[in-house]
């Protein structure tokens, strides 16, 4: 007979100079490359971890660790579905938190635009590298302390794909470490790929060594009164502390593939950019075209992205629903990864309306955030109200985001307003088969858009790149204000980029302008506005699936159809009666196409003022350009 062992593992350790031994429970430090050892041991020292874990990406690691947050409380399996769970954090750390981001250079220009003397500027928060480095060097002095340090090496797009980047994120958090392997490449086969190489460098801690100071809420260590998101572009770093919301802690996401990549973008001559990515495919024809498009938050880019169209002839496939990356290659052709593997989703008012196939996508081997839980193990979040028994769940029992008992009707919202879900975008019904394709999709149209319930009609079409990136600049959005019973009011989101500029944005609008050479086949740039409403307040266009109504007239015109449009003084309208409405009752085209002279008038001194105190200088000549000539066009057409 055999002899019966416990379970074992065996233990290899680094020695720190002057920190002593640290224990390697998984994973082999000497096939790391010299840079990631060095860069390992950097911040083992500074960080001090009891112990270092080398994730591999694999399914037997995703297992173990998720049976461990189960063990601690952490996870709730949610047994009506496969593979899936729910976990609460500390009601103080649930989301971003843009007043603690940061941008670190030497010269504060190269961050943040020339503000009006008095203006608060929103372009980017800048800080001198060397105060920023104090604060970090303040802050993760023993942060991991009692806790294990994750290594994590990801890639950016498919691993080994020309347009893909690779990073190693450093974090004490195995829910980190669990999201990370769902929204970005996680493999070991990164390390050979890498060789010498540089990468991006991402360290987070949840800033709550042990013994543990601050109270535990939810099982959740964090420490919210001291987070901070730094961001040193020069050297393609970025430090986050105090924070485990998927937006401050999964560095692969805005951190990198927004604000690091930005800054690699211009010094490469590509762009990355806060958009969806998706092919429409006309099934008469066969032909099937890319577009791009960005949207501020609340504005639909991910429904967009999986839209499922309300009228037959078009088959709509999703690439990506949140960052393109975007390259001319050889031939002149602007094509578009989508770098992440994953969707990262608002979930309140998700649903079988408004996005089926996000519904789908989620229904296996999902983390949920801060939703609530039902008796029979399920999700629940505001907007579901309609796809359920109401009778059965009126009675069910609930456990809301707050761990707390709760049932419809009952006061507060089930789910936070930000709580989301983390998924594979493989697992989306619509996906496209080339969704990681190496060398990306070729892009026919770029689209930006906005929430603006008056004077911006439906759709136009700019007259040239210049006037595009100009149109995507003045790019606003109503946004609910933060007091209570201060009504609504209009944001600047110039690219919808606001949040996550990793550079000054007026060299931002200069690289775009740049992209433009006479070898390169430029895609043609649009204005949607989804939001527009009546005198009364309702909306004149229904939206959701019948947004391919518009995209049909888009991918007619990228295909040279010249007579499906007019003329405007803000750009190309699409000519009554040349869109699809089909099916569409009590449609009121010229109100949704009318363009108030007045109104027009205040919006073209307003955009005109913001970059005067936002980007002031550093706003290229070009687009003042562009500005008044569409105002001395509508002075003199309206």
């Amino acid at each position: 007979m055999e002899d019966e062992a416990p379970d074992f593992i065996e233990i290899h350790e680094i020695v720190i100079q002057k920190l002593g031994h640290v224990p390697i429970i998984k994973g082999d430090f000497h096939v790391l490359p010299k840079k990631v050892q060095k860069y390992l041991a950097k911040w083992v020292y500074k960080c001090k971890p009891r112990a270092l874990y080398i994730c591999d990406g694999t399914h037997a690691e995703a297992e173990e660790i998720t049976h461990k947050l189960i063990e601690r409380g952490v996870l709730t399996p949610l047994p009506k579905y496969d593979n899936c769970y729910l976990c609460r954090t500390d009601p103080a750390d649930v989301a971003r938190v843009e007043s603690k981001t940061w941008i670190a250079t030497e010269e504060k220009y190269e961050t943040v635009p020339h503000v009006r003397q008095g203006v608060r500027g929103i372009l980017g928060q800048w800080k001198h590298i060397k105060d920023l480095e104090k604060e970090v060097s303040e802050d993760l002095e023993g942060c991991m302390a009692g806790r294990t340090m994750y290594v994590i090496p990801f890639s950016m797009g498919p691993i080994g794909g020309t347009m893909s980047k690779i990073g190693i994120q450093l974090t004490d958090s195995n829910y980190v470490l669990l999201c990370m392997r769902i929204m970005t490449r996680v493999s070991s086969t990164i390390w050979e790929m890498l060789g010498d190489n540089d990468f991006v460098r991402c360290v987070h801690s949840m800033g709550c060594p042990r013994p543990v100071q601050r109270k535990v809420v939810n099982h959740w260590p964090c420490n919210p009164e001291k987070i901070m998101i730094g961001h040193f572009p020069a050297r393609r770093e970025i430090v986050s502390y105090g924070s485990g919301y998927g937006g401050n802690s999964l560095l692969g996401k805005k951190c990198f593939a927004l604000r690091i990549a930005s800054v690699i973008a211009r010094d490469e001559g590509w762009l990355a950019e806060h958009m969806l990515i998706m092919g429409l495919t006309n099934k008469k024809t066969g032909e099937e075209k890319f577009v791009c498009a960005a949207f501020p938050s609340a504005c639909g880019k991910t429904n967009l992205a999986m839209i499922r169209p309300t009228i037959p002839g078009y088959e709509v496939r999703v690439v990506g629903d949140d960052i393109a990356w975007l390259r001319f290659d050889k031939k002149g052709v602007l094509r578009a990864i989508n770098p992440e593997s994953g969707f990262f989703g608002v979930a309140p008012g998700t649903n079988m309306k408004t996005n089926p196939n996000a519904m789908l996508t989620f229904q296996k081997n999902s983390i949920f955030t801060n939703v609530a839980e039902t008796a029979d193990g399920g999700f629940y979040w505001e907007g579901m109200e309609d796809e359920i028994d109401k009778d059965a769940y009126s009675k069910m029992a609930m456990t809301n985001w707050l761990n707390q008992p709760w049932k419809i009707g009952m006061p507060g919202n089930a789910a936070h307003p930000n709580s989301r879900f983390t998924c594979p975008a493989a697992q989306c019904p619509i996906i496209h088969p080339k969704w990681e394709d190496p060398e990306g999709v070729p892009v026919s149209a770029l689209i930006f858009g906005g929430r603006r319930p008056t004077g911006v009609p439906l759709v136009f079409e700019s007259n040239s790149w210049q006037h595009g990136v100009m149109v995507g600049a003045c790019v606003k959005s109503e946004s609910t204000a933060a007091a209570e019973h201060t009504g609504k009011k209009i944001m600047h989101d110039p690219m919808a980029m606001r949040p996550f500029m990793g550079y000054n944005f007026g060299k931002y609008l200069q690289h775009w302008l740049e992209m433009e050479t006479p070898d390169r086949q430029m895609p043609k740039i649009f204005h949607v506005n989804w939001f527009r409403v009546d005198e009364h307040g309702k909306f004149l266009w229904p939206g959701f699936g019948d947004n391919i109504r518009v995209l049909d007239w888009i991918l007619r015109r990228c295909a040279g159809d010249e007579s499906i449009a007019v003329k405007s003084p803000i750009g190309s309208l699409p000519k009554k009666g040349c869109m699809n409405l089909d099916g569409i009752d009590n449609f009121d085209w010229d109100e949704l196409f009318s363009l108030p002279k007045h109104y027009w008038m205040d919006d073209m001194r307003e955009s005109k003022r913001f970059l005067e105190d936002q980007v002031g200088i550093d706003v290229p000549q070009v687009i003042w350009d562009e500005l008044n000539a569409q105002e001395k066009r509508i002075e003199e057409s309206l």
